[in-house]
């Protein structure tokens, strides 16, 4: 079975990650969407959360599943049996930091890296830049899934209490 990792924190999903999960469904028979579990950071969702979200929005891709890890990437692909990771690219300086991250990766556990360039419909967007727009109240409803923008207004714009 040809299996690959497609990592990330996810926080939130774009629909740039979403384009780049549905291509790898079909260059794969299975793609394992692994979330970061990083506790030197804070996400704005729970790991929790983003997973919950991830299930949503993949649930139409039959051989994609969802699932958390910590620690090395190459750990998390060699328990799932994956031998291959997915990694987009929007832009060149993209590259300079994950190419150093595959030749590490090759050399620590044989895993390969397959670069896919992003759709540029997505080149620009990141979860980073999503989330500053939601946050001011911009319309993000292109760049998002609806449940995704949905979680975002909410957790960015919770209703007052006005009694």
């Amino acid at each position: 079975m040809r299996r690959a990792v497609c990592p990330g924190s996810f926080d939130p999903v774009t629909n740039g990650h979403l384009d780049i999960i549905g291509r790898a469904s079909r260059l794969f028979d299975e793609v394992i969407v692994g979330v970061l579990v990083n506790q030197s950071k804070t996400g704005l969702f729970t790991v929790e959360e983003r997973i919950d979200m991830l299930r949503e929005v993949t649930k139409s891709y039959d051989n994609v599943r969802v699932e958390s890890f910590r620690g090395l990437l190459v750990d998390f692909c060699r328990a799932q049996q994956a031998s291959v990771l997915i990694k987009g690219l929007r832009a060149v300086s993209d590259f300079d930091y994950e190419l150093q991250m595959a030749q590490m990766n090759i050399g620590l556990a044989g895993v390969e890296t397959l670069f896919m360039p992003t759709n540029p419909l997505y080149s620009f967007l990141s979860s980073s830049l999503v989330k500053d727009v939601a946050k001011w109240g911009g319309d993000i409803s292109a760049h998002v899934p609806d449940v995704v923008r949905e979680a975002l207004e909410t957790r960015l714009n919770p209703p007052t209490d006005r009694t």
